[in-house]
């Protein structure tokens, strides 16, 4: 077995790239700064020794090939001595496409938001069509209890993810993928580490156009403008998908929540979903992911089976805890967009009598400046309570941190005392405890794990009188 080491082993997408080599054959090993679960509790199941910290002696002896990381950076001791040494290493991305996607037929899913639940359901979809699919996603789909595995087929699911890929390498990852099926699913203004505005990022979506050969198809979601001049000129088969009639794939929702709804091919009624997701935006994830299992011969039963049985994606809108009457549930969502269709798709499925409450971290590198100031109040408007964590100021200057403050008072001018911003986890369990009621519905929206502030709310409401 060739020997493959991995420096940032412990993030979702290098975990994934682990579990992947392994299946595929190499021995793996790896190391990380606060190797902590679930991450250490997966790679661990799978027989793959991490090293808590980074030491120059995890190079001994010579691996046969090194990973690094995108959160490694030079600096870095591992980093720093493969490099004196003239040590092969690549990118994961770049192993990716070599090792696993060379070959294969891949599918890649990008766009803003809702990839991770896309390729989670088109994997799924693909699977239970008995096509055996490999795949690659930034999260947990909960049927399969894993987010990566090697492919038994010709098709490999791969999230395309438009973050930088290494320290070396500022390309999106997903300009390695060189996809056969391609969803483009949405675009806006993410990541304002690494993009000045959304024209650089538009200009790396026109590149990943190039890379989809002629005889391979692009689906795109014809509701979104952006994408729409995106794909005006695309080098290859373009396909519709949407909400709005006339697309070869259309989506009529059949109840207001999104949890039933009826798929058309060509203006003709293929099947009715009744599914357990909820939102708008799930509707157009399942009918993006069903899309392109279809194109890729799935039969229509299988599909219509695949997503009646899907059961969600860890993170995703996830009932955590239903603790002394309270709902909890954990929501990975950190863009405005994001917050506000998750909002709209939990009112539409609790009803107007039932009280929700967001709770928010702004953790990313985006949601912590200002990019988004104007745009947080609307998108929270829809919860009858907020609260606001004040965001963490690494690195920015208070005129780039996020004005929390103002968020929270644009919110109670709309409507009294429904905003406050708090230090962190521990004050808002604090608020939550006195203030929520059996029967209200709480969305904790973070990127992180919020200091655990799940399970501690979940036995301070458990242990109140």
């Amino acid at each position: 077995m060739a020997h493959l080491h991995i420096i940032g082993i412990c993030g979702v997408f290098m975990a994934g790239l682990a579990a992947l080599a392994k299946e595929g054959g190499w021995r793996v090993t790896g190391s990380d700064s606060g190797v902590y679960p679930p991450m250490s509790d997966f790679l661990a199941a799978l027989g793959i020794p991490i090293s808590d910290g980074f030491r120059v002696d995890n190079l001994d002896p010579a691996p046969d090939l090194i990973l690094v990381g995108n959160a490694i950076s030079r600096g870095n001791v591992e980093l720093e001595a493969l490099l004196e040494r003239g040590l092969p290493f690549r990118s994961g991305a770049e192993w990716l496409r070599e090792h696993v996607l060379e070959g294969r037929h891949p599918v890649v899913v990008s766009g803003t938001h809702g990839k991770t639940t896309t390729t989670s359901i088109c994997a799924w979809l693909l699977d239970r069509a008995g096509l055996e699919p490999g795949f690659l996603i930034g999260g947990i789909p909960l049927d399969f209890g894993r987010g990566a595995r090697f492919p038994g087929g010709p098709h490999v699911v791969v999230e395309g993810d438009e973050y930088d890929t290494a320290f070396f390498d500022k390309r999106p990852k997903f300009l390695h993928y060189w996809p056969r099926t391609l969803i483009l699913h949405n675009l806006e203004f993410d990541h304002a580490d690494i993009y000045p505005n959304l024209e650089a990022i538009r200009a790396q979506f026109r590149l990943l156009l190039r890379a989809v050969p002629r005889n391979g198809t692009i689906l795109a979601n014809g509701d979104d403008p952006e994408i729409e001049g995106i794909v005006a000129k695309a080098y290859s088969p373009v396909m519709r998908y949407g909400l709005s009639p006339g697309h070869p794939f259309s989506a009529r929702l059949e109840s207001g929540d999104g949890r039933v709804w009826t798929l058309s091919r060509e203006g003709m009624p293929l099947f009715t979903v009744h599914w357990g997701l909820i939102g708008r935006h799930n509707v157009m994830n399942g009918l993006a992911a069903a899309s392109a299992a279809l194109l890729l011969g799935a039969a229509p039963e299988r599909v219509l089976e695949g997503l009646t049985s899907f059961q969600g994606v860890a993170r995703r809108l996830q009932l955590r805890y239903v603790a002394d009457g309270v709902s909890i549930y954990d929501d990975f969502a950190h863009h405005p967009t994001a917050m506000a269709t998750t909002l709209a798709g939990m009112r539409e499925a609790t009803g107007a009598a039932a009280r929700l409450w967001a709770v928010v971290e702004p953790r990313s590198n985006t949601m912590r400046r200002r990019i988004h100031q104007d745009r947080l109040p609307g998108a929270l408007a829809g919860a009858d309570r907020v609260i606001l964590a004040r965001p963490g100021s690494k690195g920015l200057t208070p005129e780039e941190l996020l004005d929390v403050d103002e968020v929270a008072r644009q919110l109670n001018a709309q409507r009294q005392g429904s905003a406050e911003v708090v230090d962190g986890a521990a004050s808002a369990v604090g608020c939550l405890v006195q203030r929520a009621k059996p029967g209200d519905h709480v969305v904790i929206m973070s990127n992180g794990g919020f200091d655990g502030i799940h399970g501690r709310l979940q036995a301070a409401l458990n242990g109140r009188g």
